[in-house]
């Protein structure tokens, strides 16, 4: 299935499967010798990085926790410029390591706004790890410690991201198609 057409939109295949699975084994070797000796805590943001979180954590060595936060800034395909809380947390934090799982960080409103948020927690530490980051989009100071792939700034759905809730279940990651 090389493209899809997902409501009034096509999409081709802009990273598959395999490509993917191999960068997040990377990733998760890295974290894992990091933290190696500590008991970070992982925080998944809901919905789009399920299917990352999942992966990944299949690649960490190490002890861990991972808890969820769901939060929305996303409407069809364009990000709204806010974001909205709408799953707290109910992990223990303070003197922890903290990585916040993204599937993808484009202008990094939704970061700015966890981190802000975490850091009331007291947690030793926060780091980033992002499947996917759109530098041109990038507006915020906040490092990116994990990036699993740089990607233009065009709008991709599959392997958890989504179109008006639609395509999360793709195994590769698509581009529209213009």
């Amino acid at each position: 299935m090389d493209k899809v057409k997902i409501l009034d939109k096509s999409f081709g295949i802009f990273i598959e499967e395999k490509t993917i699975k191999d960068r997040i084994a990377e990733l998760g070797k890295e974290i894992s010798a990091d933290f190696k000796g500590e008991t970070p805590v992982f925080l998944g943001i809901l919905n789009g990085s399920f299917m990352f979180a999942s992966d990944l954590l299949q690649n960490i060595s190490i002890d861990c926790k991972i808890s969820f936060l769901k939060l929305a800034s996303y409407q069809g395909t364009t990000s709204t410029g806010s974001v909205r809380q709408l799953i707290g947390l109910n992990e223990e934090l303070k003197g922890k390591p903290v990585i916040i799982l993204e599937d993808i960080v484009d202008t990094g409103i939704t970061i700015e706004h966890i981190i802000r948020q975490l850091q009331a927690y007291e947690p030793s530490e926060i780091r980033i790890a992002s499947l996917l980051l759109k530098p041109e989009a990038y507006q915020k100071e906040e490092k990116i410690d994990y990036v699993g792939f740089e990607i233009p700034n065009k709008f991709i759905i599959g392997y958890g991201l989504d179109y008006d809730g639609l395509a999360r279940n793709l195994k590769h990651i698509y581009q529209l198609i213009d």
